[in-house]
């Protein structure tokens, strides 16, 4: 019996989401590449992200659960934390032995594919609210080998409701144990603004809380602090500084 031609052919293999970032728009904007060389900015997150990898790699009674979940977050908007987010995964994406996978988390106000120059794309709602839609369905491999992206998706009015879900702990689980060699790093929604903030927070191995050079209240970062005082690993960068006069501010987002 010669069975039709339809079930003797291999099905093509499944092409997963590719996301070609601008680099050259980045550098230009003085954020971290590959191909940026050692500037302040560079050298600033790498600084940063060593304790990060650290942390997430100790073991023992150092370890610390779902040590490499970063969020980074801030008490309020415009303090530059996407910024910050971005720079971290590029950054840790540069490392020999790790890889980084970028959340966009702030679903109510996403951006981190408008720095990146992409478009909108399917992400991490369209998970939370399709049982039958997978991680490995919406996460974009990028011409960056080593990085990966999480787009937001769409805005729901019940995200926080979403985010504090069985379904997203369970999607927390699987990209934290999935693979151990891989950083997520996700940029979350102000502190003071949203609750969806405090409840990606609670489910996070280290926090990183952005502070705006001359400008937040010590009130505000307080007041944040307070909403994630049940944290244990809070790391704090100031961003928008100006190191000595006449030198260019480095650490800026708008």
């Amino acid at each position: 019996m010669q069975l039709p031609p339809s079930l003797l052919e291999v099905a093509p293999p499944i092409e997963l989401g590719y996301a070609d970032i601008n680099l050259i728009r980045l550098r230009q904007r003085g954020m971290v590449t590959h191909e940026s060389g050692r500037t302040s900015v560079a050298e600033d997150f790498r600084i940063v992200k060593r304790q990060l990898l650290n942390d997430a790699r100790a073991g023992g009674a150092d370890a610390i659960a779902h040590g490499n979940l970063v969020i980074v977050t801030s008490a309020l908007p415009g303090e530059g934390k996407t910024y910050c987010a971005i720079n971290l995964a590029m950054s840790i994406s540069m490392e020999k032995d790790a890889r980084a996978l970028l959340v966009d988390a702030d679903v109510a106000r996403p951006s981190v594919l408008k720095v990146l120059g992409l478009q909108a794309e399917r992400g991490l709602m369209n998970v939370l609210l399709d049982g039958s839609i997978e991680l490995s369905d919406v996460i974009l491999r990028t011409n960056i080998p080593s990085l990966s992206l999480l787009p937001a998706g769409p805005a729901s009015r019940h995200a926080t409701e979403l985010l504090a879900s069985r379904n997203m702990s369970r999607l927390l689980e699987e990209l934290a144990s999935r693979y151990p060699d891989r950083i997520i790093v996700f940029d979350s929604p102000p502190l003071l603004l949203t609750t969806e903030a405090s409840v990606l927070v609670s489910q996070m191995g280290q926090v990183i809380m952005v502070v705006e050079a001359e400008t937040t209240t010590q009130s505000a970062v307080r007041t944040a602090l307070q909403r994630i005082e049940h944290c244990r690993h809070v790391n704090l960068i100031y961003n928008k500084s100006r190191a000595f006069p006449g030198t260019e501010y480095y650490g800026y987002y708008e």
